[in-house]
């Protein structure tokens, strides 16, 4: 039976700010999900719910319908890894002690045997190996991504819940890092993903949920959710997509954006 997350009428308040607003949303083993909407919208904190980081306020979380915050936190650790936004490490670490970091929820079981293939494959598939003997500290923005991914990968669990693993890379690591968690996807884990890049989630992604003000606005194929109508809506900002379900274009409209109230002119 492959791994799920449901999220039944999950809330999350934080003072008088509602960040999630009673959702229900359910994500199964050998799904990509990438996550979209606009600054703002919940996206990091509807990730912390699903991680089990922080319980909701109202509603539930369930790991194969159990509370997820039930879980104790070293074998939740065997079953989800996460990758939050901030990957600052503030001590000089070497590259493959960041990375070991990941097989710390194995120690004294069986898997502890795997600890050193885990983190050799996992540096390599994200090209940091080169990097091994290197401080942390002493990396690029974008070095540490993959190293923070490397570790993420090295703990092998079957959820991997990762907050714009992406925004720091280049092109070529962009496209290398997204099919690598496509393949874990289709190797039968689940992969929940925070993109800001919606063209990126409509390529890689099986399933996309569209966040605005901390609701689900849309949930479904990429096809379906990530329309000209209602992105520009959502993101009030003109947004033109084009080609077909297995290829879409998607790019600001800067013709319109041109304009100064760009949703107003394209309104009249």
């Amino acid at each position: 039976m492959r791994v799920s997350i449901e999220m039944r009428g999950a809330t999350l308040q934080r003072g008088d700010l509602v960040v999630c607003a009673g959702v229900d949303a359910e994500f199964r083993g050998g799904e990509f999900v990438a996550i979209v909407g606009p600054n703002g919208a919940g996206k990091s904190s509807m990730l912390a719910l699903l991680a089990g980081d922080i319980e909701p306020s109202s509603g539930s979380v369930l790991l194969d319908g159990s509370p997820i915050s039930a879980v104790d936190s070293k074998l939740l650790a065997r079953r989800r890894a996460v990758m939050t936004q901030s990957n600052e490490v503030t001590f000089p670490f070497g590259v493959r002690e960041v990375v070991e970091m990941g097989r710390y929820p194995w120690a004294d079981t069986p898997r502890q045997g795997d600890d050193q293939l885990m983190v050799q494959e996992s540096m390599t598939r994200v090209e940091v190996d080169y990097l091994e003997a290197r401080k942390i500290t002493a990396l690029s923005g974008g070095e540490r991504a993959r190293v923070a991914l490397a570790r993420v990968l090295a703990q092998d669990t079957e959820v991997l819940i990762l907050d714009e693993p992406t925004s720091a890379l280049d092109i070529r690591h962009q496209e290398l890092v997204l099919q690598l968690l496509k393949e874990r996807s289709q190797a039968g884990a689940l992969v929940i993903v925070v993109l800001h890049d919606v063209e990126a989630a409509a390529a890689y992604a099986d399933r996309v949920v569209l966040l605005e003000h901390g609701r689900v606005r849309a949930n479904g194929l990429p096809s379906s959710v990530l329309s000209s109508a209602l992105l520009t809506e959502v993101y009030q900002y003109p947004v033109h997509v084009s080609g077909d379900s297995s290829a879409l274009s998607i790019a600001p409209d800067r013709k319109l954006s041109r304009n100064p109230n760009p949703l107003k002119g394209e309104q009249q």
